[in-house]
């Protein structure tokens, strides 16, 4: 156990600054921002400007307003004191080592003496930083290395120098993990540490493959993006997000740092970087880089003319029946062994990293796994390059890896020499990683508290039931999880058939309660819609009926289950997937939820309990039962859903009345699945009572009713919805406000039920709704007609 921190100085209030201070105030930490005084009387003028910027950024880089009120901005001349009062201090000033050792020097001896110092440079030896201060601070000294954006990207790099002591890594390992929900990689002071050193090599492989005018730039794009499992920005989008003139720094500064790299040359300024560069297009910035917006269209870069065009039609063969593999190893197979333009790209660059990376070990880590992390977690790649190695076949690309004459060292010869060749072995639930320096595969360290469905399903006996899109798992300590894995997580008739499994294994054996969740990146994309559609358009209303009134029955019964239910949930939450999770009694929530009823862009109104919940938690929230003080929280509820509003986070969510006040928030998305066991455990232990049937849950009627139809009346008018949408919120608010109500009138939940009943069948026959369906099937996004 170590103790948390509480207050934060963070020195520096650039784009780095601001928002690692937003994101420590996500957390609940009290923080300080400081910055240099500005001239005149205005002496917090720049730090102001700085968070002021910072606050209006999209997507946002605060949890909800609140948040905010946590940071307390200052200045240098004014209010340095304040580190005298801080538990952790984080150095964010300019990339210049003799400003860091000059703020280093300024603060030895002004702070606590139990306080912890680091730095966020992204490049600059550590060691140095800290040079010339007491050696009780460089004890109490290390490299933080967030990435941008900080609340996003989960990676987190810790560099300590030779001289921090164990117990300041551990302690900022437990809370960059727990309270910050980051993924820790321990790095070796070396230019770049790890990421950004892998990451650079990678890109400047895109510049060159320009330079070489053997691709365009959108034909490079295509191949280093979503096809091999890495971000959709691939590599230039990522540049001009980047900026190209912080990416010609970068690159520079390793030219000059890494001397006896075996590949420097490759990190050797290009011509055209330099051109952009000294021509001010430096990317997203300035409005144009490798890519530039104009009259809506994406205009791609011609290195030869500096000119902009629309991208060419790509010649890459055919990567339509390749890119349609689901499955990522094999779709990384597939390209490794095609024939075309599209083949020899990937093969050549991937051989040429996988080189660079086994040749890093041990440079800047001991351990192969933390560069696949480092590049999982700080660059969103969906493997990293000793898992994709692995994936490929270790000695097919090392064979090749040979013939191409790339550099290969001496500890991936000894693994070509074991039983089962590759970086990994799994032998559930332990999965095991080589490890160069004792030359033998070792346990790959995984915290207790992160819980992998894929290891449980591993164990055939953890399986209670299952179908092609459901499983329900035994959790061990008298907990059960149902998991669900249909395309997209989707709600569909066998996610449903599931659950009905699940509440009758739970009511019937002993077991104490029940765990809902997932491993995927977001927990459900709603209804499945394709079925709901089809349905549509056979006719089959009654059936629809029949399936809406099979999802309230089994929603209500996780509500009102004897025994404790909790929804594990992260990213997406949308639509039935929201209304799932408002019917389960407690939630475990990644900070990372966004949720929302979102059932009127597709021409619906909620269907399984969502409008009902709505109502009765504004019922709740108001101080008193008469009309007046429900009425402002109605009205809230009202635009929440008609507007389709989605959370940005987990703490917003709570306030738009999504998630319960008592809702648990986990920084680490990755321990949700834990935390909701140990909330199923506790409830069970304290002697878990379902919570009381609604018997009179106060609806307004027609005054109500006639003040929603109002708000959407007018805000049609101003143009920010169209005339369908118009009557969708009229439907709305009819279930909002009670029906046919004359007056405010305590109702039960079955009667709104039945309310969302009425609506929502007849609205699948409509024509707008039936393109709104197959608008957003076709297109992943919504259809506003």
């Amino acid at each position: 156990m170590f103790k948390p921190f509480r207050t934060v100085a963070v020195l520096g209030a650039g784009v780095m600054g601001t928002q690692i201070a937003a994101h420590l105030a996500n957390v609940g930490l009290t923080v300080h921002l400081l910055d240099l005084a500005a001239p005149g009387d205005r002496k917090n003028e720049i730090v102001e400007t700085a968070f002021k910027k910072a606050s209006k950024q999209s997507p946002p880089v605060l949890f909800t307003e609140q948040a905010a009120r946590r940071i307390i901005l200052g200045n240098f001349d004014e209010n340095f004191d304040r580190v005298a009062k801080v538990d952790w201090i984080i150095e964010a000033v300019v990339e210049k080592l003799e400003v860091k050792q000059q703020l280093m020097a300024r603060l030895d001896g002004s702070i606590r003496n139990d306080a912890i110092v680091s730095t966020n440079t992204s490049g600059l030896p550590i060691r140095e930083i800290i040079q010339g201060c007491s050696e009780d601070l460089r004890q109490r000294f290390l490299g933080t290395h967030f990435f941008n954006p900080p609340r996003y990207l989960k990676l987190l790099e810790l560099i300590p120098t030779v001289e921090t002591a164990p117990e300041v890594l551990e302690r900022l390992q437990w809370f960059g993990r727990i309270h910050l929900g980051k993924g820790i990689v321990v790095a070796k002071d070396t230019p770049n540490f790890i990421a950004n050193r892998i990451a650079m090599f990678a890109t400047m492989q895109g510049l060159y493959a320009i330079a070489d005018r053997d691709y365009t730039i959108a034909e490079i794009d295509t191949l280093t993006g979503t096809l091999i499992g890495r971000p959709k920005s691939a590599t230039f989008r990522t540049a001009d997000l980047v900026g190209l003139d912080t990416l010609m720094y970068v690159a520079n500064h390793l030219y000059t740092a890494v001397e006896d790299d075996e590949r420097r040359d490759r990190f050797r300024v290009p011509d055209l970087l330099q051109k952009l560069v000294s021509s001010g297009r430096l990317g997203a910035k300035s409005g144009q880089g490798f890519y530039k917006k104009e009259q809506q269209q994406i205009l791609a870069l011609q290195p030869e003319t500096l000119t902009y065009e629309l991208p060419q039609p790509l010649d890459l063969g055919n990567l339509e029946a390749i890119s349609s593999i689901e499955n990522l190893g094999d779709r990384l197979r597939a390209l490794y062994r095609d024939s075309g333009r599209g083949g020899a790209f990937f093969r050549r660059s991937t051989l040429e990293l996988l080189s660079y990376c086994a040749c890093r070990v041990p440079e800047i880590t001991d351990n192969p796994a933390e560069i696949d992390r480092a590049m999982r977690w700080g660059f969103g790649w969906e493997i990293g390059s000793f898992e994709m190695w692995d994936r490929l076949g270790f000695h097919l690309v090392l064979t090749d890896m040979k013939a191409d004459r790339l550099p290969v060292p001496a500890w991936i010869e000894i693994i070509a020499q074991t039983t089962e060749p590759g970086f990994y072995q799994f032998s559930p639930p332990t999965t095991q990683i080589y490890n160069p320096a004792q030359k033998q595969y070792l346990p790959l360290q995984q915290p207790e508290d992160e819980i992998s469905i894929a290891a449980l399903k591993a164990d055939p006996g953890r399986i209670l039931w299952q179908n092609s899109d459901a499983t329900l798992l035994d959790l061990d300590d008298g907990v059960l999880l149902y998991e669900f894995h249909s395309k997209g997580n989707t709600l569909g008739y066998k996610v449903m058939e599931g659950l009905s499994a699940a509440l009758q294994v739970l009511e019937t054996k002993d077991y104490r309660g029940l765990v809902i969740g997932n491993d995927s990146a977001n927990f459900s994309g709603g209804a499945n819609l394709a079925e709901m559609g089809a349905l549509a358009a056979a006719g089959d209303f009654e059936v629809i009926g029949k399936l809406l009134g099979e999802f309230q029955t089994t929603f209500q019964s996780i509500y009102y289950a004897s025994k404790p239910i909790v929804a594990a949930v992260q990213g997406r939450a949308l639509g039935g997937g929201c209304e799932l999770v408002m019917a389960c009694p407690q939630v475990v929530a990644a900070a990372e939820t966004y949720i929302g009823l979102v059932e009127l862009s597709v021409g619906l109104i909620p269907g399984a309990g969502g409008v009902m919940r709505m109502v009765a938690r504004a019922a709740e929230r108001a101080a008193t039962d008469t009309a007046a003080h429900i009425q402002p929280f109605l009205k809230t509820a009202f635009e929440t859903i008609a507007m389709a509003k989605v959370s940005s986070s987990a703490s917003e969510a709570q306030a738009l009345g999504f998630l319960p006040p008592k809702a648990r928030i986990v920084m680490n998305g990755d321990r949700r699945l834990y935390v909701a066991k140990q909330e199923v455990i506790n409830l069970a232990r304290s002697g878990y009572l379902p919570p009381p049937e609604r018997h009179a849950i106060v609806v307004l009627g027609r005054p109500a009713l006639a003040q929603m139809e109002l708000t959407a009346y007018t805000v049609h008018q101003g143009g920010a919805i169209s005339e369908y949408d118009r009557y969708l919120a009229n439907r709305l608010a009819y279930v909002m406000s009670g029906g046919n109500l004359s007056a405010p009138t305590p109702v039960r939940e079955n009667y709104l039920l039945g309310l969302e009943r009425e609506v929502f069948v007849p609205l699948l026959g409509q024509p707008k709704t039936q393109e709104r369906i197959a608008y957003l099937l076709k297109h992943k996004k919504p259809l506003r007609n």
